[in-house]
């Protein structure tokens, strides 16, 4: 995990970017869930932020699902949203959060 500077925003004082590298075989929203606590500085079971608010997890995790069967991974290599003020990047190997640009 990476961290930047601290950005104010909406009221809200945001005192990180971080980037979290996904370990092997954990879906991509386990580690989007791990990556807005940590950013919010929250434990991931009890943070007030509830990532179904704002994407479907099963559907994240369906997007970089690789097919073994065709040997070849989806196409989708980034998907971009935001959560309550915050700026959330997936991609297959790792995820970002940071202040709203």
């Amino acid at each position: 995990m990476t961290e930047g500077r601290i950005r104010e925003s909406g009221g809200r004082q945001y005192r990180r970017c971080v980037r979290y590298e996904r370990t092997e075989g954990e879906p991509p929203s386990v580690a989007t869930a791990t990556a807005l606590a940590r950013f919010r500085d929250e434990d991931v079971t009890s943070t007030n932020t509830r990532l179904y608010d704002y994407v479907d997890p099963e559907a994240l995790d369906a997007l970089f699902r690789t097919d073994d069967d065709l040997e070849r991974d989806r196409a989708v290599s980034l998907v971009s949203f935001d959560v309550d003020g915050a700026t959330v990047r997936v991609w297959p190997d790792r995820v970002e959060v940071s202040p709203p640009n």
